[in-house]
């Protein structure tokens, strides 16, 4: 044996991001957090319900927020989080959908 753990191989799991640019060059208003806050809610539940991964959180900074999605297929994640990534006011905005490694991405404008 040639290693100290025998640990199982676990597969990366497929990711969504979802950049959105707010007012301001910090962390936009009450509102724009409020509703990216309550979306993130939502597409929770939905995914949750539809077995397809996890919303994972958000990040706010720079003018943009950030939510965060990891499941074992990003296009059915996508799929499920797509009305409510839509739904949201603020433009620009895309997602970037990874497949297994960083190197395999795309990007989709909402």
């Amino acid at each position: 044996m040639d290693t100290l753990f025998d640990l199982p191989e676990t597969e990366t799991p497929e990711q969504g991001v979802a950049h959105y640019r707010l007012s301001g060059d910090q962390y936009g208003s009450p509102a724009e957090r409020q509703a990216i806050f309550e979306a993130e809610r939502a597409m929770a539940a939905a995914v949750e319900a539809a077995g397809v991964g996890e919303v994972d959180g958000n990040g706010f900074g720079a003018g943009e927020a950030e939510l965060y999605a990891y499941g074992a297929d990003a296009e059915a994640l996508f799929k499920v989080m797509e009305p409510t990534l839509r739904s949201l006011p603020f433009r620009p905005a895309y997602v970037v959908l990874r497949r297994g490694s960083r190197e395999t991405q795309s990007r989709v404008d909402l």
